[in-house]
C-alpha cells in the first residue's frame, strides 16, 4: 500500500486529484465501504443502497446512468478501500469530519422553517432551488447541475418552500410577469394570450402596487383623522347645546319663581318645550354620530386590510392579496347642519317674560278694574271654549284682542312694549291649540310635514326648483336629451366614457345638483310608465349590483311602477299604493324638517305618499327607467 502511494507520488499526482478520485459523486465524501458497480463506478455501499432503496426494478449507475436487469451484488472493494484507509492517514482532519463541519456550517445558514424534500429521490432535504427545472434538489441530484455542461444555464438560486405557487397551472413555466388588466401573475407563454394587455415584470408590479396602497393608506389615514375631529366636533357641539339649554332653563325658573302660583301650568308646557328641543338635537347629533362611527370603522377594516397586505414579503401572496382588496368609494367627512330653533327658545323666554309683566300690571290694577277685567276674560272664555284646567289670566287676556277691553290691553301694551310683542309673536300658537272654525286644526309651524299635505300646487311653486341631469351617472342604456332634463332607455349602450359614479348595474341616472339645506319642488312629467321609477338618494348610494337599485337599500327613497302595480321602496322594503293614472309627479323635499312627500299632480294635487327621516348626507334626485318605450322629462317650473 505504500507503494502505490509512493508511486502516485512519483506520477506527479497531487493530494487534491487523489481526493477527488477518492470521492464519492453521491454524497461528495471520501469512500466509506466502497462498492463497484458493472460498469466499473465507485460508490459508498450506504448511499447507492439509500438511492436505489427498496426498487424492485429500474436499477441504473448514478453516475453514468447505465441500466441492469437486475439488482447488482455488491461487494467491497478491499483494494480501494486500502487506498482510502492510507489517504485518510496522510490528513490532519479526516475527511468526514470536515464534511460534517461544512453540513454543520450549511444548516446554521439556512432558515429553521425551510424544510423541503428533494424533487428528485423524495427522501433527502433540498439544498438548492433550479427555477429552469421547476424543481429542488438535494447534494447528490445537484451534482449534474454543477457538473454537466447542459447544465450551465439553469438558474439555481436559494431553497424556494412554495415553488409550486411560482409555477402556471397550465404552462407549468415559472410566472414572471404581471397582467394588469386581469390582476393575475403569468408565465411567458401566457404571453401570447394577455397580448394585449398591459404587462410588466412581477418586481415592477410589486412596485407599482405598493406605491398605490401606500398612497391609498396616507388617504384613509387623512380619512380617519377627519372623523375622529368629526366624532369629538359632535360631540362638543352637544354638550354646548346641552349646556345652552341648561342655561335657559336656569332663566326659566327664575322667571317663574314670581308667577308659579298663577302660571305653573305654563312654566311646565314651556320647559317641556325647551327640553323637546333639546331632545331633538340630541337625537339627530347621536344619529350623525352613529353614521359617522360606522364609516370610520369601514375606513378602519379597509385600513386593517391595506396595511395587512403591504405586510406580506412574498411577490405572489402579496398580489393575490392586494387584487381581492376592493376599494370602497369614500366621499370626505360630512357634518349635517344641526341648529336649535332660536325662535323657540327666544318665544318661550320672552312670553315667560311677558307673562310676568302683564300678571304685576295686573296685580297692581285698582280692585275695580280687576273685577271689570275678570268678568271681560271670562265672558271670552266661554265664547272660545277654552281648554279645560286653564288658569292662566295673561294667557287669556292675550286672546282677548277681540274683547270689550280694548282700552285696558292698549295701556298694557304702552306700558310693556316687551310684553306686547310676545303676545303678537304668541297669538299663531294660541289659535292652533283652539278649535278652527272650519273644524280642522292648523299647525304652528309652517314647516311640517302636516301643513305640507294640505298645501295647494301654487303654494308648493313657492319652492319650486331646477336642476339637470348628471351625465356622469347615467348607465350606459340611458340617453338623455334636451339639454339633459329629459332621460329614456334604449336596448343598444351608448359609449359613455368609464367614471366611478356611473350606475354599472340598473339603467338609473341622478341630478347633477344636490340638496343639503332648504325646501325644494320639482315636478316629472312621464310617458308610458310600464316600468320606472322616481325618487331622491344619498351620493353614497351603490353604483353596482343588485342593492344599487333605487329604494333597495337604506341611502334611496322612491316610489315605482311595476306595470299596473305602484309601490314605495325604501331599504329593501315594499309598500304597496293604490293605482293612479296621473301621468305628472310632483316631489317636496324639506331637509331640516327631514321628509319628502310625493304627489300625483292633475286638476287636483293628491298624496301618492311620503317619507320621514333624519337626512345626514347631501340628497339628489335619483330616477330609474326600465321599459324601453317610457321616457321622463323634468318640467320647467315658474
Amino acid at each position: 500500500m505504500a507503494g502505490l502511494v509512493k508511486a502516485s507520488s512519483s506520477s506527479t499526482l497531487s493530494l487534491g486529484e487523489l481526493e477527488e478520485e477518492l470521492t464519492c459523486s453521491i454524497c461528495l465524501c471520501i469512500f466509506e465501504s466502497p462498492v463497484t458497480t458493472p460498469c466499473g463506478h465507485n460508490f459508498c455501499l450506504p448511499c447507492l443502497e439509500m438511492t436505489w432503496g427498496d426498487r424492485p426494478r429500474a436499477f441504473s449507475c448514478p453516475q453514468c446512468r447505465s441500466s441492469f436487469d437486475s439488482r447488482p451484488e455488491l461487494k467491497k472493494n478491499t483494494v480501494l478501500c486500502r487506498v482510502v484507509e492510507q489517504f485518510r492517514t496522510s490528513q490532519k482532519v479526516p475527511a468526514k469530519e470536515l464534511h460534517e463541519e461544512e453540513e454543520k456550517e450549511e444548516k446554521k445558514e439556512k432558515p429553521l422553517d425551510l424544510s423541503v424534500a428533494c424533487d428528485s429521490c423524495l427522501v433527502a432535504e433540498a439544498a438548492k432551488t433550479c427555477l429552469t427545472c421547476m424543481a429542488s434538489f438535494c447534494g447528490t441530484h445537484l451534482l449534474p447541475h454543477l457538473e454537466s455542461p447542459a447544465f450551465r444555464g439553469h438558474q439555481l438560486v436559494r431553497l424556494v418552500k412554495d415553488l409550486q405557487q411560482r409555477k402556471c397551472p397550465t404552462h407549468h413555466k415559472l410566472l414572471e410577469f404581471y397582467c394588469q388588466e386581469h390582476a393575475a401573475c403569468v408565465c411567458c407563454l401566457c404571453l401570447a394570450l394577455h397580448k394585449a394587455c398591459a404587462t410588466v415584470p412581477l418586481q415592477e408590479a410589486k412596485e407599482e402596487k405598493e406605491l398605490e396602497l401606500k398612497k391609498r393608506l396616507a388617504e384613509l389615514y387623512s380619512l380617519n383623522k377627519k372623523s375622529s375631529q368629526a366624532l369629538d366636533q359632535v360631540r362638543v357641539q352637544q354638550k354646548q347645546v346641552k349646556d345652552t339649554i341648561s342655561s335657559k332653563l336656569d332663566l326659566l325658573k327664575s322667571e317663574f319663581l314670581e308667577i308659579r302660583a298663577l302660571i305653573h301650568e305654563e312654566e311646565e308646557e314651556s320647559v317641556k318645550n325647551l327640553v323637546s328641543e333639546e331632545k331633538r338635537v340630541h337625537d339627530k347629533y347621536e344619529f350623525v354620530y352613529k353614521v359617522l362611527g360606522k364609516k370610520k370603522a369601514e375606513i378602519q377594516e379597509e385600513k386593517a386590510g391595506i396595511e395587512m397586505a403591504l405586510t406580506e414579503d412574498d411577490d405572489i401572496v402579496f398580489l393575490k392579496k392586494a387584487a381581492k382588496l376592493r376599494p370602497v368609494l369614500f366621499k370626505d367627512v360630512f357634518i349635517p347642519k344641526i341648529e336649535l330653533d332660536q325662535n323657540l327658545i327666544h318665544t318661550v323666554y320672552q312670553n315667560a317674560c311677558g307673562f310676568r309683566e302683564n300678571v304685576k300690571q295686573f296685580l297692581t290694577q285698582p280692585k275695580e278694574q280687576k273685577n271689570e277685567g275678570n268678568a271681560q276674560w271670562k265672558t271670552k272664555a266661554q265664547t272660545q271654549h277654552p281648554q279645560p284646567g286653564r288658569k292662566n289670566a295673561a294667557s287669556d287676556a292675550s286672546k282677548g284682542n277681540d274683547s270689550p277691553s280694548k282700552p285696558l290691553q292698549e295701556k298694557a301694551r304702552e306700558d310693556a312694549a316687551a310684553a306686547s310683542e310676545t303676545k303678537q309673536r304668541r297669538r299663531p300658537a294660541k289659535r292652533a291649540q283652539s278649535p278652527n272654525p272650519r273644524g280642522r286644526s292648523v299647525s304652528a309651524n309652517p314647516g311640517t310635514l302636516d301643513a305640507f299635505l294640505n298645501k295647494s300646487r301654487d303654494e308648493l311653486l313657492e319652492f319650486a326648483t331646477a336642476f339637470t341631469l348628471d351625465f356622469n351617472t347615467a348607465h350606459r342604456k340611458v340617453i338623455l336629451s334636451e339639454r339633459n332634463t329629459k332621460m329614456a332607455v334604449s336596448d343598444t349602450l351608448q359609449r359613455y366614457v368609464n367614471h366611478p359614479l356611473r350606475f354599472t348595474h340598473c339603467s338609473q341616472v341622478v341630478s347633477f345638483q344636490c340638496f343639503k339645506r332648504g325646501i325644494h319642488y320639482w315636478e316629472v312629467e312621464m310617458e308610458h310608465n310600464n316600468f320606472c321609477g322616481i325618487g331622491i338618494c344619498y351620493g353614497s348610494m351603490p353604483r353596482e349590483g343588485p342593492e344599487s337599485r333605487l329604494g333597495r337599500n337604506s341611502t334611496s327613497w322612491c316610489i315605482e311602477w311595476f306595470n299596473a302595480r305602484i309601490s314605495a321602496w325604501h331599504n329593501d322594503v315594499e309598500k304597496r299604493l293604490p293605482n293612479t293614472k296621473v301621468k305628472k309627479i310632483g316631489v317636496l323635499l324639506n331637509y331640516e324638517a327631514g321628509f319628502v312627500i310625493f304627489f300625483g299632480v292633475a286638476e287636483k294635487i293628491t298624496v301618492l305618499y311620503k317619507y320621514e327621516a333624519q337626512f345626514t348626507e347631501a340628497l339628489y334626485a335619483a330616477f330609474w327607467i326600465f321599459s324601453s318605450g317610457t321616457t321622463m322629462s323634468i318640467c320647467p317650473l315658474k
